[in-house]
């Protein structure tokens, strides 16, 4: 189990036998105490939301996630290879839109293993929320493995994405709520539902529309 946990990737968890403890620990706790990371009623109902549209149920059944708490992954989708293309570039995308406000920096919360969507500090509408110890000015990542993501959302709006089948709570209670794991597309349908959600969690972070 170890050997197959490195291969996949550890995302932001040392991949060492220490790191690998540490995992398994949380995944014991996760799975005997942990919180349903489907149910959406631990989010708020009220607060900002920057969705643009209401968003469509997905189609299909949820992926299936991968056993181990962390890094929190979905078995690998089919996906066609244009709308991976545009999926893995897609930070990249919104950070040349507006330069003045985000920049593309390994992301930390995956242990610099993929780039990461960053609010500039200096940003003046910058939501104080941004400077969280944790996530710090990272609004999202998309994970090479499987193409799902993860994004810093409104709690109204994290709340939408999970009512509607596109993602599932983070596991560990002491991220914060809007820390949303937003599943991989599939086609370019879909890719244009993730990035509005990816932009939702971009505006909720600096005030500005991506």
């Amino acid at each position: 189990d170890y050997y197959a946990w490195k291969a996949f990737g550890t995302g932001g968890t040392p991949p060492n036998w220490l790191g690998y403890m540490r995992m398994t620990l949380i995944r014991v706790y996760h799975n005997i105490l942990g919180p349903n990371l489907l149910d959406p009623s631990y989010l708020s109902k009220d607060g900002p939301s920057f969705l643009k549209n209401p968003l469509p149920e997905r189609a299909g059944d949820r992926p299936k996630i991968m056993p181990r708490t962390m890094p929190q992954r979905q078995r690998p989708e089919s996906i066609d290879p244009s709308t991976r293309t545009k999926l893995q570039s897609l930070m990249q995308t919104i950070a040349d839109s507006h330069p003045e406000t985000f920049e593309i920096k390994l992301s930390h919360t995956e242990g610099k293993t993929t780039d990461g969507l960053y609010a500039k500090a200096d940003v003046p509408t910058l939501n104080p929320i941004a400077k969280d110890r944790m996530l710090n000015h990272e609004i999202a990542h998309a994970h090479p493995a499987d193409n799902s993501l993860h994004v810093w959302l409104s709690e109204v709006d994290a709340r939408k994405v999970i009512e509607a089948n596109w993602g599932q709570r983070f596991p560990l209670t002491f991220v914060q709520k809007g820390w949303t794991m937003v599943y991989a597309p599939r086609n370019d349908e879909e890719l244009a539902v993730v990035e509005q959600i990816v932009k939702a969690g971009a505006e909720w972070i600096t005030g500005v529309a991506a």
